[in-house]
């Protein structure tokens, strides 16, 4: 809610400026006509209105779909010249950018170093409300510059808006820095894209909740987000065919998991295995290769080396090139 004092710090607007005080103007912020009456409805209802909204929701991703795939490229290009994805979000945008980085380390057994996300608020506002941060682009470039972003990193930031000044700010300072940078939107011609040097958009159209931008926009972004790195982690050779050759074994259920990986790619039965995974460390990607060239163990690491970890080269012992 906003207070007394946060009212009075409103900035006063420039001629032709573009800031959050004409936010009503964008598209996620206008009234949706299909959800007129909402709370009128029954149960059903509610849930048939939401539901039509959201079958909107992958056609509009379609469309943004060149850039997702520079994206992807760009992210691969960064991670394996020993970069890092760095996201930055506010709110519910912010939220989504951390579960998406949270999910590589034990997907795909990269470093928690590589996938990271800044939060407007910092790890509390994950669950609890820190909205006032998101005026900021002081914090934004402050929280940014405590990664001291480089050359070999990609910054993106995540706003359902696009005119989010906390994520504005952090953008700003990164590309100043030399690090490449994205923008991921839910509308068109956002102040963002002034500042990142690509800009992926999917327009959504109004919330069934005007303004709760939770719903159609966040599940747009993490769709987004699950192709970008899905297939920035598929390009560096993270996974084989459609399998999870990455995985890390650390629980029973990923244990599994890794044996039917091998089981399924290689051909051998579950004893073989589970004797090749012991043998190579607990590593599927070096059980792999060592199964798949018929190789031991000494020489799958040399070869996923000169492949920077990628599986199918290392099986045909040549070099990773994006």
């Amino acid at each position: 809610m906003a207070t007394m004092t946060m009212l009075e710090q409103v900035p006063s607007e420039k001629p032709g400026a573009r800031t959050v005080k004409d936010i009503t103007t964008i598209t996620t912020e206008t009234s949706n006509s299909a959800s007129e009456g909402f709370d009128t409805k029954s149960a059903v209802e509610i849930a048939r209105i939401i539901n039509h909204e959201d079958a909107k929701i992958a056609a509009a991703v379609k469309k943004a779909l060149p850039e997702i795939a520079m994206a992807i490229d760009t992210v691969a290009r960064s991670l394996r010249d020993g970069g890092r994805l760095i996201y930055v979000g506010a709110g519910s945008s912010g939220r989504i950018a951390s579960l998406d980085a949270s999910e590589c380390p034990p997907t795909y057994s990269t470093s928690p170093s590589q996938v990271q996300y800044i939060m407007a608020g910092g790890p509390k506002a994950l669950a609890s409300a820190s909205d006032v941060n998101e005026d900021s682009p002081e914090i934004g470039q402050r929280d940014i510059a405590r990664r001291r972003p480089t050359r070999k990193d990609i910054v993106i930031g995540v706003s359902a808006s696009g005119r989010t000044p906390y994520v504005i700010g952090a953008v700003e300072y990164a590309r100043a820095r030399g690090a490449k940078t994205a923008a991921i939107v839910c509308n068109y011609n956002t102040p963002i894209s002034d500042v990142a040097e690509f800009t992926i958009v999917a327009e959504v159209g109004p919330e069934v909740i005007s303004g709760s931008t939770r719903m159609k926009a966040g599940t747009a972004q993490k769709m987004i987000l699950n192709m970008i790195t899905t297939g920035a982690m598929t390009r560096l050779g993270y996974v084989y065919d459609n399998l999870m050759v990455n995985v890390h074994m650390k629980n029973a259920k990923l244990v599994e998991r890794g044996i039917r990986v091998l089981m399924t790619l290689c051909g051998v039965d579950r004893d073989t295995a589970i004797r090749t995974i012991k043998s190579a460390g607990k590593s599927i990607p070096i059980a792999v290769v060592m199964l798949k060239a018929n190789v031991d163990k000494m020489e799958a690491v040399r070869r996923l080396t000169k492949s920077d970890g990628n599986v199918r080269l290392a099986i045909d012992d040549s070099r990773l090139e994006l």
